[in-house]
């Protein structure tokens, strides 16, 4: 047997999220029997982002035992020929052994789009969040700012039994891209709901309805209640996975 490493970017908003879930269509149910179609054989992915439903991915990377053999450019050809052009394979690879695409990764980017412009772009409509209102740009990048480094962030995460929500944010701005914004933020890990929390509550600061000054006391306040919801799913993209010695 041999590990292979697997980038895939994907629609997901026809998708119940990335996790196989029975009776529910998902990114890991239709690529895991693709996959079982070219190794013929059951094949079990480790992802290293578990996107919710109706969040896009870029270039989310999988690793799988499969049978010896398989060639790279075959399985990236096969992959996309049987999913495309909802979920995509844009790179294959036989990985070194003890790849884990999840706990080998050294971090995450994630990128959410709001439309800003006074009317809704149907274009966008299943990649941005519409959000008509005035907003304080560089309040937004202020509350962004107090956001990274290590925090506790379940003030802004859905909790998990028995899981920590200290997460360690590299960075995390907000950048002008017409006719919106782009959220760009990098962190070691993040819990669930985690970004679009995030964009929730610097979206409220930009609307002047929570202080920039107040996000530090909201984290310390580990309290779900004291943030403000989270953002649509359908804003977020899963932009790339960073690996020691190499790119997404």
């Amino acid at each position: 047997m041999a590990t292979y490493r697997l980038t895939i970017a994907y629609d997901g908003t026809g998708f119940h999220g990335y996790a196989a879930n029975p009776g529910v269509r998902t990114v890991q149910g239709e690529l895991e029997a693709a996959l079982a179609r070219v190794a013929r054989g059951e094949v079990a992915t480790v992802v290293a982002g578990r996107t919710d439903a109706g969040v896009h991915a870029r270039a989310n990377v999988v690793s799988f035992e499969g049978p010896d053999g398989l060639d790279p450019a075959r399985l990236r050809r096969s992959v996309t020929s049987l999913l495309g052009p909802e979920i995509v394979a844009t790179a294959a690879a036989v990985a070194a052994d003890g790849f884990d695409a999840r706990f080998s990764a050294s971090w995450r980017r994630y990128r959410y789009r709001a439309d800003t412009g006074e009317t809704p772009d149907p274009l966008q409509r299943h990649t941005a969040w519409h959000v008509p209102h005035a907003l304080d740009v560089d309040a937004m990048r202020e509350a962004a700012g107090a956001m990274v480094g290590e925090h506790d962030f379940a003030s802004l995460c859905r909790a998990a039994e028995g899981r920590t929500t200290v997460r360690t944010v590299l960075d995390a701005r907000w950048e002008e891209a017409p006719p919106g914004l782009v959220f760009d933020v990098r962190a070691l890990a993040f819990c669930h709901q985690m970004v679009r929390s995030m964009v929730a509550l610097c979206v409220e600061v930009g609307r002047g309805r929570v202080a920039a000054a107040a996000v530090p006391g909201i984290l310390e306040a580990r309290d779900r209640g004291a943030a403000r919801g989270a953002a649509p799913p359908h804003g977020l993209l899963l932009w790339e996975v960073g690996y020691p010695g190499a790119g997404a």
